[in-house]
């Protein structure tokens, strides 16, 4: 049983984390295409207006991937987690169900009106078409985090005679405070990850001497959307989701932090290495009094550790837990770092023939996706034993009557499908990004020491 829970855990570990490599891209890219349409309103430079239609295609190729990926965890509710679809189908079923009908339809709606209805809207209808896209893409991340939020916080619910639970209030579900901090936290992240996309394309083609006019729009809008999005990633939302989580899943927080043992004036672990078995971190780099500071804001306060909780109710996995929240918050301060360097060369006017950061933003794309992944890792792993924290165990929950055979067989059958539809979606994508946009150059392409 204990090898069919594992499988059925990293069955749907795997293709969730494998789908929301494709929404976070969307999710980040809805906003900044807004922008260039909203820039093409006002400046009348048909440069943003193909800026936009550009990076709708791949937000296109994004959005159709999202779909095929997202469709198979619907079902896994009901073949690998049936136990837990019995007992909380009352409550996560009504969000779930509005992002459906509300959001996916009516983003892909207004998606199909946008990339071919510009010769038959107005230019104020094409504006409201990317408005609604980003409106539907947002609304649909709600609903989804709202379904997540109940069950890292679950409130506004009843227990009935069988054991299953049942909503109290749809209200009460969608305001959760978790929530909407999850929700903040998330969008600013899914906007770092389009930020830094819309940036290494832009340096790409500077390094490269093409497309230099789109380039430039490219690296402004991404530079600066990047900086905005990766400090509100750590100031507010990281700190208050911190603060937040350090109240109501205290033993959650120690082992994000590696803090084996309660004590005031509890620092922060820059580095090291977890020993759950002797209850310590090895080789620690720590910043002392910080994590006191952080959560109390006072250097003295105490901090439960783990010593505090039962064996029973920690993290199942602490190692993992504590890399993947170290990975995250390393990652959003690199973040950070490189769009304020870039953003003090883009005020000084030298971003576009300075070199090294062109390759820097080049090469950083992928570590969006990283960071994501290893934000809902240490949010997932976190919330570990639990299903439904306090209230359902993961050992509770998963279907018991599939075995461990047939759950890894269709695990192995995802994986071979996954990575055929992953070469289809990056030949997909290297053919638009080698093409570039489709308006012709007024100006050759020039960059200091470029590449032809």
């Amino acid at each position: 049983m204990d090898d069919a829970l594992f499988i059925h855990r990293f069955h749907f570990a795997f293709t969730v984390t494998y789908h929301y490599l494709f929404p976070q891209l969307t999710m980040g890219l809805a906003p900044l295409i807004v922008i260039f349409k909203t820039l093409a309103l006002r400046t009348k430079n048909p440069a943003y207006d193909e800026a936009a239609r550009f990076w709708t295609r791949i937000f296109g190729i994004n959005f159709l991937a999202g779909v095929v990926t997202g469709i198979p965890m619907e079902f896994q509710f009901g073949t690998n987690w049936a136990r837990f679809s019995q007992l909380t189908g009352g409550v996560i079923a009504g969000p779930l169900a509005m992002e459906g009908v509300f959001s996916f339809f009516l983003e892909s709606a207004f998606l199909g009106m946008f990339l071919f209805g510009e010769k038959r809207l107005s230019r104020m209808g094409h504006w409201w078409a990317a408005f609604l896209v980003f409106a539907g893409s947002w609304l649909s991340g709600f609903f989804i985090v709202a379904a997540d939020a109940w069950m890292q916080h679950p409130i506004a619910y009843s227990r009935l005679p069988d054991g299953s639970f049942q909503v109290t209030s749809l209200w009460g579900v969608l305001a959760n405070p978790w929530a909407w901090i999850q929700y903040a936290h998330t969008m600013s992240g899914a906007v770092v990850t389009g930020a830094f996309a819309m940036a290494a394309v832009g340096a790409f083609y500077l390094l490269n001497g093409r497309h230099a006019d789109h380039a430039r729009i490219f690296i402004r809008c991404g530079v600066t959307a990047g900086l905005i999005a990766a400090a509100f990633q750590i100031f507010p939302s990281g700190d208050i989701h911190g603060r937040y989580l350090a109240r109501h899943q205290p033993v959650t927080t120690a082992a994000m932090e590696g803090l084996f043992h309660s004590r005031a004036g509890a620092p922060v672990v820059i580095m090291g290495q977890p020993d759950v078995e002797r209850q310590r971190i090895d080789n620690p780099i720590v910043v002392n009094d910080a994590l006191s500071l952080l959560i109390y804001g006072t250097t003295r306060a105490e901090v439960a550790g783990l010593d505090r909780f039962p064996k029973q109710d920690w993290p199942t996995n602490i190692p993992l837990l504590y890399f993947s929240y170290h990975v995250m918050a390393g990652l959003g301060t690199l973040f950070v770092a490189l769009m304020l360097a870039a953003g003090a060369l883009l005020w000084r006017g030298s971003l576009f023939r300075t070199r090294w950061i062109l390759w820097c933003l080049m090469l950083a794309c992928p570590f969006p996706y990283i960071a994501n992944t290893a934000g809902w890792l240490t949010a997932e792993i976190g919330r570990q034993p639990w299903l439904v924290y306090g209230l359902v165990r993961t050992a509770d929950g998963f279907s018991a009557n599939v075995s461990a055979g047939n759950g890894l067989f269709t695990l192995l059958g995802y994986m071979s499908l996954y990575a055929l539809l992953s070469l289809f979606v990056l030949f997909l994508l290297y053919r638009l990004i080698e093409r570039g946009p489709a308006v012709p150059e007024s100006t050759p392409a020039t960059v200091s020491g470029g590449i032809a």
